[in-house]
């Protein structure tokens, strides 16, 4: 692995964790990390892992590394398979040097709330999981899931974005990872709420069918993002890129 820009160099496990290090001092961000296809592809045969690599997971732990919450949409983590985010020992040492807590808290967003409390990402987490709704909920997944993950109501009808990431920030959770889907980017990118993209772009051709990163995520005026590193693993590109502040 080496950074191609904007300072070429060799690359070691140390020296990515430093190329997506947070300037904690700069106030809160959303970060967002994904992967595409070459031709713009969000997955292969429903999943984002057939677009991924070892490289793109290596980028997906350091980002996990340094964020306080780790937040999901629901139907990706269903879909996805995800379990309890729990880092290992190395992380823990890393992340307390930081000043944080060992492990960084799981967000779930979720309109329906359809989530049972004996999934594993309740059952099997380190820290407590929040869970992002709006008031219209159901009453009776409201009261179930109550029992096993914080519940912050966001809105009347829908989940305001805005609403839910001050609620994190009141909790002391400043650097937040969004691991997707393309309806939560969406959501994100049209509160005005994206602060990073952390772009995988996987050297492979996935055809028509497969969706974008981001659906349902409109916008008056694009954001304009800077490009702050390109790293090459093979013929894997990692970038980095952040919102330029008028």
């Amino acid at each position: 692995m080496r950074r191609i820009w904007p300072d070429p160099a060799p690359l070691d496990e140390a020296g990515l964790l430093r190329a997506y290090a947070v300037e904690r001092d700069s106030g809160p961000r959303v970060r967002m990390n994904f992967v595409t296809s070459l031709d713009g592809a969000v997955e292969v045969d429903g999943y984002s892992r057939g677009l991924s690599d070892p490289a793109d997971q290596q980028v997906l732990h350091t980002l996990r590394v340094h964020a306080d919450a780790v937040m999901v949409g629901a139907g990706t983590l269903r879909h996805e398979g995800y379990g309890g985010l729990r880092l290992n020992e190395d992380d823990h040492r890393q992340r307390r040097a930081q000043g944080l807590a060992p492990d960084p808290t799981l967000v779930i967003v979720s309109s329906s709330l359809d989530l049972q409390p004996e999934h594993k990402v309740f059952t099997h987490a380190p820290v407590r999981p929040v869970v992002l709704t709006h008031g219209g909920a159901p009453s009776d997944r409201l009261a179930a899931l109550s029992t096993v993950a914080d519940i912050v109501v966001c809105g009347d009808t829908v989940v305001d974005p805005a609403i839910g990431l001050a609620e994190l920030r009141a909790r002391g959770l400043d650097q937040v990872l969004c691991e997707g889907g393309p309806h939560l980017f969406g959501a994100l990118l049209a509160a005005d709420q994206v602060d990073e993209l952390c772009l995988t772009l996987s050297a492979k051709l996935a055809g028509s069918g497969a969706g974008r990163i981001v659906a349902d995520g409109r916008r008056d005026v694009p954001l304009r993002m800077r490009l702050v590193h390109v790293i090459a693993s093979d013929d894997t590109l990692l970038t980095r890129y952040a919102r330029v502040r008028e």
